[in-house]
């Protein structure tokens, strides 16, 4: 266990044997021989490979540590690479569908204010004597007189965000 603990956190850290040697102040042969289990360092060794490897001697004397190895981690950082692309993307076509749809918005606001305009409120001018007339002409009115408090407001609104939901160039 604690040869293959040794090369195990060794590896994981990046290191040779010839580094760890020199670290410990002993020849890579003498790594060589812990790590193939043919010697054992004795207490004051053992404090001083913990402290090389930046672990606890508890670690190496432990049960087996399995590090990952380095394919192992090259493949979790291309599977978290794709997963930042695929959320890059999403993030893109949600700001592009908001995008459109606040020009949407302008537009129809753009249409329904024109269509206001030529149709110059024909409510005015209706017999309102008739129950469904002024019930539909009453709904035309208040509907012109939201639309024309609010419509400004919101297509302000619209066209400010449709600057903040453009594409941005780099």
């Amino acid at each position: 266990m604690l040869n293959e603990n040794i090369k195990a956190i060794r590896k994981s850290k990046g290191l040779s044997q010839e580094e760890l040697a020199v670290k410990l102040n002993v020849v890579r042969q003498t790594v060589s021989k812990w790590e193939r289990g043919l010697s054992v360092p004795d207490s004051d060794m053992l404090i001083s490979i913990s402290e090389a490897l930046e672990t606890s001697v508890s670690t190496l004397l432990g049960k087996t540590v399995d590090w990952p190895a380095v394919d192992d981690l090259k493949a979790i950082s291309q599977k978290l690479e794709i997963i930042n692309l695929q959320l890059a993307r999403r993030k893109a076509m949600k700001r592009k569908i908001l995008h459109w749809l606040l020009i949407s918005l302008c537009t129809f606001i753009v249409i329904i204010s024109t269509a206001l305009i030529v149709l110059n409120s024909p409510y005015l001018g209706w017999d309102y004597h008739d129950p469904e007339t002024a019930v539909a002409g009453a709904a035309f009115h208040a509907f012109e007189w939201l639309f024309v408090r609010l419509a400004p407001v919101i297509f302000i609104g619209a066209i400010a965000a449709i600057f903040l939901t453009r594409k941005k160039e780099y």
